[in-house]
């Protein structure tokens, strides 16, 4: 079938990305893409509930679809919608049931895993140096689409960031936000190195992140009284957004946050432990020139020890994270500060 029959066929296109918070962000130049090249087009998107206030207001979707019920009847409901082609941004057994049912033209990324299997055995790269929303991009080929370089998308409104304005006190009208969560516990910087970290910085710093991070936010926030607050476990996923679009610069560890903020064009210190940028997932702002300082330990034979992470270091030692030098990460503070 040749591209333009391809594209003149495109009136109703469904983008399937279940999951988590950092590649629903990360699959946001997709929806963009197929609405700048097909504008009378409807771009649907299919989610899990806990996922639908990422893509709110974002003007190139027509519809966001949940998974809130069985699989077998919402890919019926779905598939009364008449759909022309799926665009499968997550690649797995579930995808590939919607595609089977649905029974059109579907498009898959490369999703490599095999690649990041051989890196982490070797502990080395096996990887060509493409970031996971390039592979997205891919994905659009089959329309002539190129990617527009214009990195990740975001969209909240005026409301909520007034909201969540208002929750900061005169001390931190001007701020460091520092996402201390990830999903896994070996992306997690340890408490101990924060505070370390702000032994040595007066700067005003707002912590962020889920319930599961109350006791260390409120820990560290017993320390330093005056210095830091935060709104862990506090905000929903926008509230937490919309602190990030309020603050001067972001510390973050690979996690969700960190790609909403790369969505803001914000200057991001991305602290790495099991993981690395390698697999294709760091701060990706396209064409746009923001300062980003990507920190990790390059020294161990041991790392990267999993392509998503575990609740405990497999060596115990947990030297991806512990051995980083918070000098580096002070250094780079001052830096994006003054800038």
């Amino acid at each position: 079938m040749n591209q333009v029959k391809v594209q003149s066929m495109q009136k109703k296109i469904l983008v399937i990305r279940f999951s988590s918070i950092g590649d629903i962000v990360l699959c946001t130049p997709v929806p963009r893409l197929l609405k700048k090249t097909f504008p009378s087009a409807e771009i649907h998107f299919l989610t899990k509930p806990g996922y639908q206030d990422l893509l709110l207001e974002n003007p190139y979707i027509h519809q966001v679809h949940v998974l809130d019920k069985h699989p077998l009847l919402k890919a019926y409901e779905l598939k009364q919608l008449g759909f022309d082609c799926i665009i499968d941004l997550h690649v797995n057994t579930r995808t590939l049931f919607f595609k089977s049912i649905l029974n059109i033209p579907a498009y898959s990324f490369p999703k490599i895993n095999l690649e990041k299997w051989i890196a982490v055995q070797l502990k080395q790269p096996a990887l060509a140096p493409i970031h996971i929303v390039d592979r997205y991009i891919q994905t659009l080929e089959v329309f002539g689409i190129q990617n527009d370089h214009q990195g990740l998308d975001f969209f909240i409104n005026q409301n909520e960031i007034a909201f969540s304005k208002n929750l900061l006190p005169p001390s931190h009208q001007t701020f460091v936000a520092w996402a201390i969560g990830a999903q896994h516990v070996t992306k997690q910087f340890p408490a101990d190195k924060i505070i370390a970290v702000l032994l040595q910085t007066k700067l005003p710093i707002v912590l962020l992140g889920g319930k599961e991070d109350l006791a260390v936010a409120e820990n560290i926030c017993n320390q330093f009284p005056q210095q830091v607050i935060h709104f862990c476990g506090k905000l929903s996923i926008r509230q937490s957004a919309a602190i990030v679009k309020l603050s001067k610069f972001i510390i973050s560890n690979d996690t969700g946050l960190m790609h909403i903020a790369a969505a803001f064009k914000k200057p991001i210190i991305s602290i790495w432990g099991n993981t690395i940028p390698a697999f294709g997932m760091s701060a990706y702002y396209g064409h746009h020139q923001i300062s980003h300082v990507a920190i990790e330990n390059n020294e161990l034979n041991c790392r990267p020890c999993s392509k998503i992470g575990f609740h405990t270091c497999p060596k115990v030692h947990f030297n991806c994270m512990r051995g980083l030098n918070e000098q580096i990460i002070l250094t780079t503070i001052g830096e994006f500060w003054k800038a």
